[in-house]
């Protein structure tokens, strides 16, 4: 849509302005998309930017291996000199804070298209602006923002309004019936694995652990402890007082909190989980049988 400047020409038309052009529309196939961060949703972009004909080239700072024909790049930079289109599909962090700003749009390939579904933050938005006035950016596809309205019945400001070939929404990518429901049914299916066996995969304020159904006679402990040293061989050391084998053992860290899942060999009762939580780095304690 950006491309052959469609939001102009809807706008022209409704206005009852007849201008059937070629000049400056161009077709997608043969070009280059780039992709700023290549996790599920990026990858999902190679694979459809792919089958409309485009070469696509990538970069994420984590390894990650391509999908179909995709290229990663080494740096963030060579991907915005050499991409008609850049789509950004990063968490927000402050890493990815104005991760593209004025001095991106310097390095930027003239007459590309901006795309950004991640994270309203990701885009200094006046910069972009400014950008797309000059005729350095040809065109943006904007749907999230740093300040969004708390309702629809709020107002709303940005500097990308009323600028020519940028298509605005109102942070709709995931607003289907289809996705509300899948997002339901799998927060559903998250909790239940998290009551049943402890998996905390994907949590975005949690340590992440993929924790396996527990084996037939044995019995798991999890607890949620203070991100401190020497937590983890006071544990050891109460299991080993009751004369229990560890089986196995998953520790998951964040800035201030542990999550530990230990699989011990052993029946154990409400004295070991009491000891647990005695110590002073412990918050939390669940035994699994």
């Amino acid at each position: 849509m950006l491309a052959r400047r469609v939001p102009d020409h809807i706008r022209n038309t409704h206005s009852g302005i007849w201008n059937k052009i070629s000049k400056n529309c161009f077709e997608v196939r043969g070009k280059t998309i780039g992709i700023v961060g290549y996790g599920h949703i990026g990858s999902q972009v190679s694979v459809l930017a792919e089958a409309m004909g485009m070469k696509v080239i990538y970069y994420d700072v984590q390894t990650v291996l391509p999908l179909g024909n995709a290229t990663p790049v080494e740096s963030y930079q060579e991907l915005l000199k050499n991409s008609d289109f850049i789509t950004f599909h990063v968490p927000e962090t402050p890493q990815t804070m104005n991760l593209y700003g004025k001095k991106e749009i310097e390095i930027t390939k003239k007459g590309a298209y901006m795309i950004n579904l991640s994270r309203g933050k990701v885009i200094d938005l006046e910069a972009l602006a400014e950008a797309i006035k000059s005729g350095h950016i040809s065109g943006a596809g904007i749907d999230v923002f740093p300040q969004e309205p708390e309702s629809n019945n709020d107002p709303f400001l940005t500097p990308m309004q009323n600028l020519p070939n940028v298509i605005l929404t109102p942070h709709i990518g995931g607003s289907t019936e289809e996705a509300q429901k899948n997002i339901g049914s799998e927060v559903a299916s998250k909790l239940l694995k998290f009551v049943n066996n402890g998996s905390t995969t994907f949590s975005v304020n949690f340590p992440n652990l993929e924790i396996t159904p527990l084996p037939s006679g044995q019995y798991r402990i999890l607890n949620v402890h203070k991100n401190q040293p020497g937590f983890l061989k006071d544990i050891n050391f109460m299991v080993s007082e009751i004369g229990a084998n560890i089986s196995s053992q998953n520790l998951g860290t964040s800035a201030e909190i542990g999550y530990l899942s230990m699989v011990i060999d052993k029946s154990v009762g409400d004295e070991l989980k009491e000891k647990i939580e005695k110590h002073p780095f412990s918050i939390k304690t669940r035994i699994l049988y």
